[in-house]
């Protein structure tokens, strides 16, 4: 799964917000690294079941993803309470193991689904 999270009340835009996130779950240097669009790959909602365990009751979840571009970044210091593994891959392995979603961020606009 790619990088993701939850808006904070620093993020300013959608985009700033996938920033953040990408650079803390892979220690990557945000400064390196370019939307390859600004506008997002995938938009998807949907209907979170409750989890009692973690006090949640049912709720909506909207996502909201971005592509990255990078000639020059290194994945750092990852948030293992997060992520387990972090690696660049090129577009063809990329789309293997993400999907299509990965098509979709190098062919077009967003789409719903």
């Amino acid at each position: 799964m790619q990088p993701g999270g939850h808006l904070e009340p620093t993020d300013i835009t959608l985009i700033d917000a996938a920033v953040r996130e990408l650079a803390e779950e892979t220690g990557l240097d945000p400064g390196k690294v370019v939307p390859a669009s600004q506008t997002p790959v995938y938009i998807e909602f949907d209907e979170v079941p409750a989890r009692p365990a973690k006090d949640e009751p049912q709720h909506y979840h909207l996502d909201i993803g971005y592509s990255f571009t990078t000639a020059q970044a290194d994945i750092g210091d990852i948030q293992e309470s997060e992520v387990t593994g972090a690696a660049w891959y090129p577009f063809a392995v990329a789309e293997r193991r993400v999907g299509p979603r990965i098509a979709r961020a190098i062919s077009g606009p967003a789409r719903i689904g």
